[in-house]
């Protein structure tokens, strides 16, 4: 199946699994958390004095009494409770041309009922001065928490952050 959007319709309109295997093979690259060539938003710029999504990604996850919890690398593991600066894709939790609580995504959002990836490729920031939304990448910089066991699923956090330019 080469065209995505029929095959995001007939996934929605409820066509069978073994039919859907039928159409197209799975695509390297695709999917929750990798940026789609589709997108007519440009993907994240690499910068030099922002913390890498490559290295934020590299969650392993472990079952704990009928939970998934993450396990994170001695370098992750490093960042936590250390100031620390990201760039990313807001996405609002509250309406609103201002937000003081958002997430910071590795990918734009496509739908504003989907989650573009997992707790891997989401940042939760909580603002000290609002940060005017925008669909650009935006960067922040606060203190940068590695959540161990977070009850709402989430890997990180940035406190107290500003919007840097």
């Amino acid at each position: 199946m080469k065209n995505p959007r029929i095959f995001a319709f007939l996934l929605a309109v409820g066509l069978p699994l073994a039919a859907q295997a039928q159409l197209s093979p799975p695509i390297a690259g695709a999917g929750a958390g990798v940026h789609s060539p589709n997108s007519p938003i440009a993907p994240l710029v690499e910068r030099a004095d922002v913390l890498p999504w490559s290295m934020l990604t590299e969650v392993k996850t472990k079952s704990v009494k009928n939970r998934l919890l993450p396990v994170f690398t001695p370098q992750v593991q490093a960042l936590n409770d250390k100031p620390q600066r990201i760039q990313g894709f807001m996405m609002p939790l509250e309406p609103g041309e201002r937000q003081r609580h958002f997430l910071l995504s590795s990918v734009p959002m496509s739908c504003s009922f989907c989650i573009p990836g997992g707790p891997e490729s989401m940042v939760e920031v909580k603002a000290r001065t609002p940060v005017k939304y925008t669909l650009e990448p935006v960067v922040v910089e606060g203190r940068f928490a590695v959540l161990a066991d977070d009850p709402y699923g989430l890997y990180y956090r940035v406190s107290d952050a500003v919007g840097v330019k």
